[in-house]
């Protein structure tokens, strides 16, 4: 039950009405009418911005307009006051029982309410895609977290969602690993060796070396480089993604599609030559000049023909290389084609989780997207920002096993799941988060993620009291939804707890629609406070007590509204990837 939805349709038979009538013209455009909490709840319950939105195409005064409209509203049973305000917000008060519906609602479909069907058509999400050259660090957990929850979101949405990693192992960096991983190989054999600058020098490609030790002996000493180098490059890479596979596993995130960049360049070109021939098909290739970068002029620019797409015919800045002064195709060519393929295997909204370094990379890569299309499918590119990584507010030193970065798993095993998923996530993902290794195991208040979990294990804490207060009452779901007295709930505690429990549905939509889980976080954090502020008002005045022995009527309802929003916490956590305790422990 969504009565943000309900209440936007009813504003709007409410326009029609006075179109009907003649006091409005036809043909207004109604797709702008938004139905949304007040900024202050003091004001209602539900605010239209009907008014606003519609009096300069109407014509009319936007205050006047407002009363208008406010009084067909006044008619809805469900109004107890329509008010407009400022100049033209119509603030609308609801009576009781539509939250004691809503509640009802929550009770009855539990961890379901809230879902709905968006309606879109399949997304594929991409996200980790973390080169397969060392363990992930940090930065890449934020993304990994990031794309995940946001896969859950649009999958509660109604959304059918492929989430996919895209393994770069074509590139010039992974023979780069490959040389690192041999010199490892040798060390297992037992010579004395050491890291030349431009390779990697971590300790974890020794697991790598003694296993190639271990598989092929003294074998590969004896075979030139372009005999050992794709064996020992295929080796070491599919290492590496059993290992990026074990912590990503570690913090629980999960990929449909494992997708190879070599796969994309097959015999006679693969599908990066596909794509170029259906480029060239649409007059979207050609041979010409770009301009040299703006600002200084490189000393190894080389003003050449080349062979161009027409992004720029799509919204991009300059048209983009295809093909490389060697005749290689370019990355970006490369990442079309790989772009291509998501499209031609049925997605029409595609989204990328990329580092914050990838700014670059939005716009020629929407154009790509719009072209290879014909504009059916769009790409949405979201960035994630730097993770800072503190202890008790000081930096964290380098890790020990990876070198230059800490690892992703050393603070999975520090801090644990729960804390990483629903830190990463409380913040947006294009700010810079702050990741304090002591404060997100704090329990407290300060700590969101102990708070939120607390608000949880507090629903199943007031049951057990109950039960012990009152045995032999019947507690579960279905009785308290089918007998509990909501008139009772009169508090403007228990008031604040109906509202945010009917707004569950609303902050699911537009965080799906957004593309932002971190709104699913703040939601959670705002209602498990509402429950701890209402649970300590009762410590202090006990005929507001949860669970109340004498009087069993206000304790089977605050129990039916404490079940409801329960739930609600346990479905926003189930998004985020958090787990829901019972208990603390």
């Amino acid at each position: 039950m969504n009565i943000f939805a309900l209440f936007e349709t009813r504003v709007r038979e409410a326009l029609e009405s006075l179109i009907r009538s003649g006091r409005l013209p036809e043909g207004l455009d109604l797709s702008r009418v938004l139905v949304e909490p007040p900024r202050d709840p003091s004001h209602g319950d539900l605010a239209t911005n009907a008014a606003l939105v519609l009096a300069k195409e109407a014509k009319q005064n936007p205050k006047a307009l407002g009363e208008a409209l406010a009084e067909e509203l006044r008619g809805d049973p469900r109004v107890s006051e329509a008010s407009v305000a400022g100049p033209g917000f119509i603030n609308l008060r609801l009576v009781p029982e539509v939250f004691h519906e809503v509640i009802r609602a929550a009770l009855k479909d539990g961890e379901a309410y809230g879902r709905a069907q968006m309606g879109g058509g399949p997304v594929n999400i991409e996200y980790v895609s973390a080169n397969p050259t060392g363990p992930m660090h940090v930065g890449h957990g934020r993304g990994a977290v990031f794309g995940d929850a946001l896969a859950n979101l649009l999958a509660a949405a109604g959304r059918p969602v492929t989430r996919e990693y895209y393994i770069n192992d074509a590139g010039a960096q992974v023979d780069v690993l490959a040389r690192s991983a041999f010199l490892r190989y040798r060390e297992a054999l037992g010579e004395t060796i050491a890291i030349p600058e431009g390779l990697y020098p971590g300790d974890y490609l020794k697991p790598v070396g003694a296993a190639l030790a271990q598989a092929h002996g003294r074998a590969l000493l004896d075979k030139p480089e372009a005999e050992w180098l794709p064996l020992v490059r295929r080796f070491a890479i599919d290492a590496m993604m059993d290992t990026i596979r074990e912590d990503l596993a570690a913090i629980g995130i999960r990929h449909d599609v494992f997708f190879s960049e070599a796969t994309l360049q097959g015999e006679n070109g693969g599908k990066v030559a596909e794509l170029l021939e259906a480029l060239r098909a649409k007059g979207l290739v050609y041979e010409g000049h770009l301009p040299p970068p703006k600002g200084q002029l490189p000393d190894d620019w080389e003003d050449r023909e080349q062979t161009l797409f027409r992004s720029t015919q799509f919204g991009d800045d300059v048209d983009r290389a295809l093909l490389k002064s060697d005749g290689s195709y370019t990355y970006f060519a490369s990442d079309i084609a790989y772009h291509r393929d998501k499209w031609l295997r049925g997605a029409n909204e595609l989204i990328d989780v990329l580092g914050a370094d990838h700014g670059g990379y939005v716009k020629r890569m929407q154009a790509a997207v719009k072209a290879v299309s014909d504009g059916e499918a769009r790409l949405d590119v979201k960035l994630c920002q730097l993770v800072r990584l503190l202890r008790a507010g000081e930096p964290v030193k380098m890790s020990k096993r990876a070198g230059e970065f800490i690892t992703l798993r050393e603070v999975i095993d520090e801090v644990g799941r729960d804390a990483i998923r629903f830190m990463m996530l409380y913040r947006k993902n294009d700010a810079t988060l702050d990741f304090d290794l002591a404060k997100v195991v704090e329990q407290s208040k300060d700590n969101p993620v102990f708070y939120v979990q607390y608000g949880h294990a507090r629903r199943f804490s007031v049951l057990r009291q109950a039960r012990e207060a009152l045995p032999g009452e019947d507690f579960s779901r279905g009785a308290l939804r089918a007998d509990a007295d909501l008139s009772v709930l009169t508090d403007p505690g228990e008031i604040e707890m109906m509202r945010l429990v009917a707004q569950y549905p609303r902050v699911l939509e537009s965080a799906a629609a957004a593309h932002e889980p971190h709104r699913i976080a703040f939601y959670l954090y705002e209602t498990a406070s509402s429950l701890h502020s209402f649970w300590n008002k009762g410590k202090d005045l006990p005929q507001l007590r949860i669970v109340n022995p004498t009087d069993r009527k206000s304790t089977r309802a605050r129990l039916a509204l404490v079940e409801a929003l329960g739930g609600v916490l346990a479905s926003g956590l189930a998004v985020l990837g958090v787990s829901a305790p019972d208990e603390m422990r």
